[in-house]
């Protein structure tokens, strides 16, 4: 038979209560008490229900994390698995356990968030999305319930979020193309609803705007954040009468995509088009060739997301917390001319 709390009190003296209390950490039972009991646990190998401790503490120790609507992203994007390992870190650094949810559209993500906050399944939720509309921030918000977004929010002063500077590293990522030479820069990329996406956009347009360039509708693609809308958009570009010498390119995952379409045309990288893309993902520096990525710190992103939460649930923070985490470029062959690389 299992040990229970009756047997603990037995063996140190004390009653069941008294165990219970100890297992919540109440204030009110004395060091030494807590020393005694917990030292009889150990001895008899007792593990008090989880479920039972968090109704004693009201808190599950657990937070929750909502992956975009998409599956395929999360298990195919590398940028998902890094940022939950940050978040996955500093949770088991702070005794907490996550829970991942995710749903087949926005409404099923809505619906998933819901029901994790009202069956106070989770104590704080983290938003690996940010959108220009997103109605379960406006829920969170409306129920004052803790979270952290992963990605800057037009909410800015209401809610805690964790992002990088987008419009910097997107201005330096079209900088870097055009001190390269090229005037005919495209961009590619997933929707305008999320928020990073449009600031990396801004910071493309204002570096062309910097070199006197003009911004051409011909050359900015939308698709999915996969290697397939990747492809799919660099074959848009490609088609148009003028195609572009370079592409910025916001998401790794669609930069291999797009460097796959290019190579299809016949066409050589960084010789007739040049690729930069972001994330820095693992495999970046292993393609042929190897891809110029603005590095943006996914670990980071996640593991701060994690502490800025934990900190709110334990009141170790009240104030609202708004973190940038840098970025840098990393500049590999993909976007080299022949003649810079006989250079470095």
């Amino acid at each position: 038979m299992s040990v229970t709390i009756k047997d603990v009190a037995k063996a140190a003296g004390v009653a069941a209560s008294t165990v219970s209390r100890v297992i919540a950490d109440n204030p009110r039972i004395s060091q030494k008490t807590k020393e005694k009991v917990l030292q009889v646990m150990k001895e008899m190998d007792f593990y008090p229900n989880a479920i039972a401790r968090s109704l004693a503490n009201r808190s599950t120790k657990t937070i929750g994390v909502i992956m975009p609507h998409s599956s395929e992203q999360v298990f195919v994007n590398p940028f998902f698995t890094e940022v939950m390992r940050g978040i996955g870190m500093s949770a088991m650094k702070r005794g907490y356990n996550v829970l991942f949810s995710t749903g087949s559209d926005i409404e099923e993500e809505y619906r998933s968030t819901s029901k994790l906050v009202n069956e106070q399944r989770v104590d704080g939720l983290i938003l690996l999305t940010s959108r220009i509309k997103d109605k379960t921030i406006d829920e969170l918000i409306k129920k004052k319930f803790p979270f952290v977004v992963v990605g800057k929010h037009p909410k800015l002063e209401n809610i805690n979020w964790v992002d990088n500077n987008n419009q910097e590293a997107g201005y330096t990522a079209t900088e870097h193309l055009i001190k390269q030479g090229h005037k005919s820069i495209g961009f590619i990329g997933g929707e305008f609803t999320y928020v990073f996406m449009g600031e990396r956009f801004k910071g493309y347009k204002k570096a062309l705007d910097s070199f006197s360039i003009e911004f051409s509708k011909e050359f900015l693609a939308l698709e999915e954040f996969l290697e397939e809308g990747g492809y799919r958009a660099m074959k848009k570009l490609l088609s148009n009468k003028k195609r572009p010498t370079a592409v910025v390119v916001a998401d790794d995952l669609m930069a291999f995509g797009v460097m796959r379409a290019i190579k299809e045309e016949g066409l050589r990288i960084p010789q007739d088009i040049s690729v930069v893309g972001f994330n820095d993902t693992p495999l970046a520096s292993y393609v042929d060739p190897p891809l110029t990525s603005v590095e943006i710190f996914v670990f980071d992103l996640g593991y701060n997301a994690s502490e800025v939460l934990i900190n709110q649930l334990e009141q170790e923070d009240d104030q609202k917390k708004h973190i940038i985490v840098p970025t840098r470029l990393k500049i590999r062959k993909s976007s080299i001319t022949v003649r810079r690389q006989k250079k470095l």
